[in-house]
């Protein structure tokens, strides 16, 4: 699996990333969703046994197995200058263009960057 991120996202992620060390990772949530579920960016603080490395230009990137089928082989990462969510989409369809980060490291103790429920951090 393979996502190029474009020269402004790849610049916004690395912001995020700060000096900690973390893993973007790619999760289609449905935890508390009044839809059938969105696409979120987790930085965690490492891949968990069962998630696999996306190649993304060499910002480290994974995603679990079992959420692999969600997406396609080729995959695009963008965003705009005054906006903090990012597009996801590919050449058939769009995966989102509101697609969130959000930061769920163990070193983050801000009430706005708290671990996620239990079924976020099961998944993965």
């Amino acid at each position: 699996m393979m996502i190029q991120v474009t020269p402004l996202a790849g610049k916004k992620l690395t912001e995020r990333l700060g000096n900690q060390p973390g893993i973007f990772k790619l999760f289609y949530d449905t935890e508390d969703c009044g839809c059938d579920g969105i696409n979120v960016l987790l930085i965690v603080d490492e891949a968990a046994s069962g998630d696999i490395a996306i190649d993304a230009g060499g910002l480290p990137f994974v995603v679990a197995r079992q959420q692999e089928i969600f997406y396609e082989e080729k995959m695009r990462l963008d965003a705009e200058e005054r906006l903090s969510a990012f597009k996801l989409d590919s050449d058939s369809q769009i995966y989102g263009t509101n697609v969130m980060v959000r930061d769920v490291r163990k070193a983050q103790n801000t009430p706005s960057n708290q671990a996620p429920s239990s079924s976020i951090v099961s998944a993965g």
